[in-house]
């Protein structure tokens, strides 16, 4: 094992011996010099030799023979490389402990979440505690505590969905269970069959209607799947204008559609945005009279989001009930109450904001509004 700095200082010594001329060999503890003759040989090369258990290098320069005794520094390069090899050793292995005793106490809490999660159930929605987890997992438990709270609203709609629906189907049924027992209780006019036919059809319309809304609502769910396109907003508000502008002159009614910018195109999910806003529409055509004005609209917000709203001049809204609560019916005309709790579901699925409210402006009626919060791609024209 021979050092750079070893080697120079011999050839710096071969060249100081050759420069004096030395014709005699010298010797000491660790450095013998050998000068072999006077004539000079151009050989230069390094040799490395070990005798009786002593370690010696030796430079041929030009005739010079140079050897030193390098046993004792030899021996302090071993036993340092053993001492490094040992400490790398060391560290490794406390590296290794470490990682094993700083893995234990990471798994330690994700083991405790996993438990809790494990004992969730659809009967158990419960939510996780963070007093046995460390803090660097609270915000995961408050990210996992507002999924289970969705979760838990959302069994719950659906479970009143359900009773509803089953109570707005049990109703027309007993209605017209009855209303054939009597018909069976005695012979009958033909005026009276008629009339019990056209209370049945009627019921059944209602029924149909339940059955269809349900139906809209799983149409609804899978719509929420729908991959977001990119879409002129504006364009598609335009067509459903027109085709409720056809709709409200049909009924006596005004339809009035201001929309702005020119263009907004975003990344949107095309038959929720269509769902939401028709029934918008068909809300404002049922509870406005004859004669008064709807309007749609639309506008860039404060946020720079794009908000459309139907503003109508109708009876109304009680605004200290849950008006998307399923089966929540507002003024006296006829309809199953699924409307509006279909627009929530949208709405939310496209994670826009909806809200319903009274008009401000001294006139009744109500404003429905919808917040786009989508991907926005381009606006073209005056906001």
């Amino acid at each position: 094992m021979v050092l750079r700095g070893e080697i120079q200082d011999l050839k710096k010594i071969a060249k100081n011996i050759e420069s004096r001329e030395v014709k005699h060999n010298s010797c000491s503890s660790e450095l013998s010099i050998v000068c072999k003759s006077q004539r000079k040989d151009p050989t230069i090369f390094l040799e490395e030799s070990s005798e009786n258990g002593m370690d010696y290098i030796t430079l041929h320069y030009n005739g010079v023979q140079v050897t030193r005794d390098i046993t004792y520094k030899n021996s302090i390069l071993r036993y340092a490389s053993i001492l490094i090899a040992m400490f790398s050793i060391g560290i490794l292995i406390l590296t290794y402990l470490y990682s094993k005793l700083l893995s234990h106490d990471v798994r330690r809490p994700l083991n405790t979440l996993n438990r809790y999660l494990e004992n969730i159930s659809e009967k158990a929605l419960n939510q996780i505690p963070k007093e046995n987890l460390p803090e660097d997992l609270h915000l995961l438990a408050d990210t996992i505590n507002s999924l289970i709270n969705r979760i838990d609203v959302f069994m719950g709609t659906q479970k009143e969905l359900f009773i509803g629906a089953s109570h707005e189907l049990k109703t027309p049924l007993a209605v017209i269970k009855l209303k054939n027992q009597v018909l069976l209780m005695r012979k009958r006019t033909s005026e009276e069959y008629i009339e019990a036919l056209k209370l049945t059809n009627l019921k059944v319309d209602e029924m149909n209607k339940v059955v269809s809304d349900v139906l809209n609502i799983g149409r609804q769910e899978g719509a929420q799947f729908e991959s977001p396109i990119e879409k002129d907003v504006i364009k598609l508000l335009t067509v459903q204008g027109n085709d409720f502008t056809l709709l409200a002159k049909s009924q006596g009614k005004k339809l009035i559609v201001s929309l702005k910018p020119e263009k907004y195109i975003a990344s949107i999910q095309k038959t929720l945005l269509h769902q939401i806003i028709q029934n918008f529409l068909q809300n404002a055509l049922k509870f406005t009279p004859k004669g008064k004005k709807i309007e749609l609209k639309s506008y860039i917000n404060l946020d720079n989001y794009l908000t459309i709203e139907v503003i109508d001049e109708g009876v109304g809204i009680d605004e200290t009930q849950d008006i998307f609560a399923p089966f929540n019916r507002t003024g006296d005309k006829s309809g199953v109450g699924l409307g509006l709790f279909l627009a929530k579901g949208g709405a939310d699925s496209m994670g826009a904001k909806i809200s319903v409210k009274n008009r401000n402006d001294g006139i009744d009626g109500t404003v429905a509004s919808l917040e786009l919060k989508n991907k926005l791609i381009c606006i073209i024209g005056n906001s």
